[in-house]
């Protein structure tokens, strides 16, 4: 075996005296061999010298240049006046601009040598820069994207470049620019003047008149045109208490790239097999409690670290954030960086300012949540715990733009990032003799912009749930208003059991309806109005038979199941709209996330075939967040997380959706524990009787929101 150190195709060689060769014939040699042999090489290396330079002599003149000036160029190729060159430190032209280049910009020329050592250029110059340029006119300009000269420059500015007339400017978007440049700024324009005032600085002017709050082409003094996109005015916006709301980022190809970051091809193995154990966040790192502006979207860099304090160079940890206060009770995004970082974003309305408690709490490690039976690899370790307080620092009450009521167009949003908010409370809020929390009167009005109607009819004591839109609250009138002589379809897990249950029981005032079955097509009266009927069938989809469980998808693949569910769209009349969800049941029946995809691909086909020309309104409900004990289960939060991606896409390329409605977002903020849920269900019917965490009666209020939200979607006016 080869030894330590050494290469494992070698050995070390045997001692040289122990070999049955004798020295004496090596020794006694002519030692003339060697000065032929040196000669002969001499003449070849000359004549290799003459062609090259025969061929090339600007090679050779510039290598010559290089040694002299004690220039290392890593590679060689031609090298001619008008090169472009990367450089890795200052280089000093003509020009006296200091420029730091890092990376080779396009040109049709060929490429040019790798120079990270000085050196100087000519005029005409394709650069790309990374760090501080100081130029002889007085700006410090940070480039990092590619830049064209000849006599006048293209620019992309991503770094503030103080200059000689006060100005800190954010360029970020190339500007093009013949003799008078043209600078598009898409950041926030912001200046500082070497002797300017603070209101100069709250006004965006600039010392030579500029002002820089425009969204449109505006005339500079140096023939420049500037270009301010909206977000200029985001300064201005802030001081005014308009905000953007946080969202969740939506992403195209969510299949294929989780499927290649899952199976590692992004990372080196090395960084796959070490273990997150810890985290830090930049910025929340300090002692006691930290202030932030309420309205204002910050952002947080999340490192992860293993058990020997090393970052971690891959991602796929599954962290589950909460920000919590005392009316307030959200999400944070947080999104996997692929790297072993992670950017967490936090968001409070400065209608509830206080303290919240910010938790990161990691779920599982490396995919390890994508298990078909995950369980032993779950964490459950809470890694951050913070409490931080967001100030409202003077902004106007309605923060961040005025949330309006959910139209057609906002159901087509795939990804939600709403909040709970508690508008009102009753206390002591006890339970009634039926399991019910009927603790505000069931008329309380919700407060705008947060929801409208009947805010006591969710008896929730006060909590209600918004996205990037508001809820309408609906009272039985309204309710049968909106659904009279309509047909809706469902196809999905037992949650919409128990959803359709409630909608019955608390909004379409008929509590007569103890319970529904997993499989039923009937037509519901509404008992104050005879004459307003619905019909709701429902189709349970965890499997063929509808007393079995734990086939999801794969029901499809059962001829009998798909004419049945084909009869419901083949005669004259057909259903008015569908909503449909993937379900738990997916969870459990499928090995891996590929296979899943394979069969969100069947299934979204086969949809495809049966509703080709007809014209059925269809709602993706996403499966809901796991609670409690069931969160490291098979239909833990980060597969089921993943699979409604998933399948949302694959219907979305058959042309299948027309709206979501976020049930996953929705559950997520109560999904720690079983207080609103029994693990998979969040709207198990009231009952006086010990719940499964050991208290008296449970919480299902968040399925009877989910119940509203489903009206809206319904109901929803363009």
């Amino acid at each position: 075996m080869p030894e330590k150190g050494l290469s494992p195709s070698l050995s070390r060689p045997v001692p040289l005296l122990s070999r049955s060769t004798s020295l004496v014939p090596i020794l006694s040699r002519s030692s003339s061999f060697i000065p032929r042999s040196l000669s002969s090489l001499i003449v070849v290396l000359f004549l290799v010298v003459v062609i090259v330079w025969a061929a090339d002599s600007s090679s050779i003149d510039d290598a010559v240049m290089v040694w002299k000036n004690r220039w290392n160029y890593s590679i060689g190729a031609p090298f001619k006046t008008h090169r472009n060159l990367t450089h890795s430190a200052t280089t000093k032209p003509e020009s006296l601009r200091n420029l730091t280049q890092m990376a080779v910009s396009p040109s049709s020329e060929p490429q040019d040598p790798v120079s990270p050592i000085d050196s100087a250029v000519t005029d005409d110059r394709n650069m790309t820069f990374l760090a501080t340029s100081s130029v002889e006119e007085g700006w410090n300009v940070t480039l990092p994207m590619t830049m064209s000269a000849e006599d006048a420059w293209n620019l992309t500015f991503p770094e503030i470049a103080p200059g000689e007339d006060g100005r800190n400017l954010t360029f970020p978007v190339i500007s093009s620019s013949e003799d008078s440049p043209n600078i598009t700024l898409s950041e926030s324009v912001i200046s500082i003047s070497k002797a300017s005032s603070e209101a100069q600085q709250e006004d965006f002017a600039a010392l030579d008149g500029r002002n820089l709050t425009h969204n449109e082409f505006l005339p500079l003094s140096d023939g420049r045109n500037l270009t301010l996109p909206a977000s200029v005015l985001a300064k201005k916006a802030e001081e005014n208490g308009v905000f953007e709301w946080i969202s969740f980022p939506e992403e195209n190809n969510v299949t294929a790239r989780f499927l290649e970051s899952m199976s590692g091809a992004t990372a080196p193995a090395f960084c796959r097999d070490t273990k997150t154990e810890s985290v830090t966040v930049s910025g929340l790192e300090v002692a006691g409690k930290l202030r932030l502006t309420a309205g204002k979207i910050h952002t947080f860099a999340v490192s992860a670290y293993d058990i020997a304090g090393k970052p971690r160079c891959s991602g796929g940890d599954y962290f589950e954030t909460d920000l919590s206060g005392a009316s307030w009770k959200s999400r944070p995004p947080l999104q996997d960086n692929g790297n072993g970082s992670y950017t967490l974003s936090l968001q409070v309305h400065p209608d509830f300012a206080g303290d919240h408690v910010l938790s990161i709490v990691l779920l599982f490690r490396n995919y390890q949540g994508m298990k078909r039976f995950p369980e032993r690899w779950a964490v459950r370790k809470e890694v951050f715990n913070k409490t931080l307080r967001f100030e409202n620092n003077g902004f106007r009450n309605n923060g961040p733009e005025a949330l309006k009521t959910c139209g057609k167009e906002d159901f087509r949003r795939g990804l939600w990032s709403g909040r709970w908010t508690r508008l009102a409370r009753s206390e002591p809020c006890e339970i009634d003799a039926s399991g019910r929390f009927r603790c505000l009167r069931p008329s309380h009005p919700c407060r705008k912009p947060w929801c409208s109607g009947p805010l006591g009819s969710l008896e929730s004591n006060g909590w209600v749930y918004s996205a990037h839109c508001s809820f309408r609250l609906y009272n039985a009138k309204d309710a049968w208003k909106c659904l009279r002589n309509r047909w809706i379809f469902f196809w999905g897990d037992s949650n919409h059991v128990d959803t359709l249950r409630n909608l019955l029981n608390f909004v379409l005032n008929r509590p007569d309806v103890a319970s529904v079955a997993r499989r039923f097509d009937l037509n519901f009266t509404n008992p104050d109005k005879p004459s307003e009927t619905v019909r709701i069938t429902s189709i349970f989809n965890g499997h063929h038979n509808e007393t079995s469980n734990y086939l999801g998808l794969d029901s499809l693949h059962n001829e009998n199941f798909r004419n049945l569910l084909r009869s419901y769209f083949t005669g004259e009349s057909v259903p008015d709209a569908m909503v449909m969800n993937s379900g738990l049941h997916d969870g459990v029946n499928y090995r891996n996330p590929k296979a899943f995809a394979e069969a969100a691909t069947m299934a979204a086909a086969f949809w495809a075939e049966v509703l080709v020309g007809r014209h059925v309104e269809v709602f993706y409900r996403t499966t809901v967040a796991a609670g409690g004990h069931a969160r490291a289960l098979s239909f833990n939060p980060h597969k089921m997380e993943v699979y409604n991606w998933m399948a949302l896409e694959k219907l979305r390329e058959r042309g299948v959706v027309n709206g979501v409605v976020d049930g996953f977002d929705m559950t997520y903020p109560w999904h720690y524990d079983n207080r609103c849920s029994d693990g998979v269900h969040y709207g198990r019917a009231p009952a006086r009787a010990r719940w499964r965490d050991g208290l008296v009666g449970h919480q299902y209020f968040v399925d009877l929101m989910l119940a509203h939200v489903l009206l809206d979607a319904l109901c929803a006016k363009n």
